[in-house]
């Protein structure tokens, strides 16, 4: 590790509907010489991301009070979301960017589970690169039967004690699962069923009797047939994780990319975009949560084409490193 390295780190939180709160924990992550690179609040999934980048020991500890505040402002008794969680900061990834290897990474990660522990009283998993059992390297794995469940097992159960602290989970704030990996895109493709709309139109223009479906409506099991079909653990496409939800009222394919360069990104949109079509729907339109390395940026793809309102300078990890966010300011 260099005096210069840099690192990135992208914690996500389990509030996407309080803007005011996810505020207050982005305000508390503001350390000297740490770049605020992005943030979102994604209502649907009831989450948000945030990305800093900066120098090894500011970055940690900028981690490290952001996830002391969500564990002081999020319930996760009170709320519930479609995508997975199992604690208020529920994963804290560190990413190499310069002048610093994974590995070093994950001993970084370690670091930053224990202090978690002795602060703010959150239990630990390690996952990825940081894991310390095998049957913790999957972030799914760590995560199965989320909050609720690992509430109820992890007490109980030897095999799902956390790595640092516990075995208990903290009562409201639940566990983080602290890692180490390289760059992750996080892309998202909604779909809009032809078939299902030319058969809802069909059947209120003749009166048949069939039961209408309304255009617009999601049709979910065309996006989770498609995400069974992509999945690296299900023998789809290296380094693709997916699961088929209904987001912003529809249906939608969700995918963590871990592995751009095994799996380039047009590979990804054309698998989806043909399925769906196997399927009887098309693509309706994508997002990016948080940023994609230079590296994965293609201008001139018809997958970046389909992100609406998509801003090189916004979305380019190494651009965005030139001219980062403001800090927002908490009106008290």
């Amino acid at each position: 590790m260099t005096p210069e390295a840099i690192i990135e780190c992208v914690p996500n939180f389990s509030e996407g509907n309080d803007e005011g709160v996810v505020r207050r924990i982005v305000e508390a992550m503001q350390i000297p010489h740490v770049k605020l690179l992005d943030w979102s609040l994604d209502e649907a999934h009831n989450r948000s991301v945030v990305t800093i980048a900066g120098p090894v020991a500011a970055v940690v500890e900028s981690a490290l009070r952001g996830v002391g505040k969500a564990a002081q402002l999020i319930d996760l008794t009170r709320q519930s979301g479609v995508h997975p969680r199992i604690g208020a900061a529920d994963v804290v990834p560190f990413v190499p960017v310069s002048g610093v290897s994974l590995a070093e990474c994950a001993m970084l990660a370690r670091q930053a589970g224990l202090e978690m522990w002795r602060r703010y009283g959150v239990p630990v998993y390690f996952y990825e690169a940081a894991a310390m059992r095998p049957d913790r390297v999957q972030l799914e794995d760590v995560r199965r039967g989320q909050f609720e469940g690992l509430r109820e097992s992890s007490h109980r159960d030897s095999a799902r004690r956390p790595d640092v602290g516990g075995p208990e989970v903290h009562p409201t704030a639940g566990a983080s699962a602290v890692g180490a990996r390289s760059f992750l895109i996080a892309y998202n493709i909604y779909l809009e069923q032809r078939a299902v709309m030319q058969v809802a139109e069909k059947s209120v223009s003749t009166g048949n009797g069939a039961r209408p479906v309304m255009p617009g409506q999601p049709d979910i099991s065309a996006a989770r047939a498609i995400a069974r079909d992509i999945r690296a653990s299900n023998g789809g496409l290296q380094g693709v994780k997916a699961i088929g939800v209904v987001a912003n009222g529809r249906a939608q394919v969700s995918m963590n990319i871990t592995n751009y360069r095994a799996t380039p990104m047009p590979q990804v949109f054309a698998a989806v975009q043909d399925l769906a079509r196997r399927h009887g729907a098309v693509v309706a339109g994508a997002e990016l949560i948080g940023l994609i390395p230079e590296e994965a940026f293609e201008p001139d793809s018809e997958w970046v084409r389909q992100i609406g309102g998509f801003v090189p300078e916004e979305k380019v990890l190494e651009r965005k490193l030139h001219h980062p966010l403001d800090w927002p300011v908490v009106q008290v």
